[in-house]
């Protein structure tokens, strides 16, 4: 008798075959989806702060939706300006001071190594003259070089360069639609799921939201504190940089190793160009060092909690993974996907472990 699929068979395997085919034209996609998925992510994050907005009242009067949207999105594009313009002083201060304060940095450096390695019979000396020769002549031909840089990327890659810039002012004008429609959109697509798999969908949905929101006011919290915290313990050490080294600091912990690790370099620096001594990498050392015992032992198990349940090698991997496959975004978005993908792996465990192919002997 020869085999044949039934009606319900057909047509599952229609849909998955269309399901694969949306996943193969999203990933030939990736590039002129970044505005949309970005979009969407700030969309998740800051539309319960729309709701609010729309729910204060005043007498009969209520805020209406677009107002609140756009008041919102005047808010993020100020905190990403303002962001800027504290990078700017930093890399205007500090970056120039490099090319004489780093040769002082290795006379020091050499004067204190120096009598260490001689008693173990090394006798090793830090060229700092030619050094700074090297950094004089680089320092020097670095205006043409760069200048040469943007002329060739202009004439080389001008519409690369466009639809970067086209990109970057599209992702508010999404992010100002998709909050105006946003529970309307989450209708809709609640509708394309299967009846029969509703239920089990909205309770593993309500889960990760769940999951995402303890996460991301978590992690406000926490980048506030240690903002805080990193610039105080800065100015009491006295660095010039105090405040926009500690903000950037504070608010870079939301990329886990990373942020971090760029706030220490910035700090780093700044001793190496404001003090005369090794005072200063000492103060930034155990600031540092404080900072990161304060936010993994206590801020991040307290605020954040244990929700998530990666392990940090899980943390270090999807970092790599998510960076590898998305670039810069794809490490933004490493943890939340990680803990979409964990309950996600969770519920297919539980499925294996009550199934008769694990169960039968």
């Amino acid at each position: 008798m020869p085999f044949s699929f039934t009606t319900e068979q057909k047509q599952s395997m229609l849909w998955l075959a269309v399901a694969c085919a949306l996943l193969l034209l999203l990933s030939l996609l990736g590039p002129v989806l970044m505005p949309f998925i970005v979009a969407g992510i700030l969309a998740y994050v800051l539309n319960p702060w729309v709701d609010k907005l729309c729910s204060i009242r005043c007498g009969k009067f209520s805020l209406p939706r677009a107002v609140a949207s756009t008041l919102l999105l005047v808010v993020l594009v100020a905190a990403v300006l303002a962001m800027l313009l504290i990078m700017t002083p930093i890399l205007q201060k500090e970056i120039p001071q490099l090319q004489d304060q780093i040769p002082r940095f290795l006379d020091k450096l050499d004067e204190m190594l120096v009598p260490m390695l001689s008693e173990f019979g090394i006798h090793v000396r830090l060229d700092s003259a030619g050094i700074k020769a090297l950094l004089t002549e680089q320092m020097s031909n670095s205006g043409d070089v760069i200048g040469k840089a943007v002329l060739s990327s202009i004439r080389v890659g001008g519409t690369a360069l466009l639809g970067m810039v086209a990109n970057l002012l599209l992702i508010p004008i999404v992010l100002f639609y998709l909050l105006m429609d946003w529970h309307s959109l989450i209708t809709r697509l609640g509708n394309f799921i299967p009846r029969r798999w509703v239920h089990g969908t909205s309770n593993a949905v309500t889960e990760v939201d769940d999951i995402l929101a303890q996460y991301l006011r978590g992690q406000i919290l926490v980048m506030i504190v240690l903002a805080a915290y990193y610039s105080i313990a800065l100015s009491i050490a006295r660095f010039d940089l105090a405040l926009p080294v500690g903000i950037i600091t504070g608010f870079l912990v939301f990329i886990p190793y990373l942020g971090y690790g760029l706030g220490l370099v910035l700090a780093v620096i700044g001793a190496i160009l404001q003090f005369n001594d090794f005072s200063g990498l000492i103060a930034v050392a155990i600031i540092y060092g404080i900072g990161q015992m304060l936010e993994s032992f206590f801020l991040t198990p307290r605020l954040v909690g244990e929700r998530i349940g990666l392990h940090p090698l899980t943390v270090i991997f999807a970092l790599m993974a998510f960076g590898q496959l998305f670039g810069f975004i794809g490490i933004l978005v490493a943890l939340p996907a990680s803990a979409i993908i964990s309950v996600a792996v969770k519920h297919l465990r539980a499925s294996y472990l009550h199934s008769t192919f694990y169960r039968q002997s």
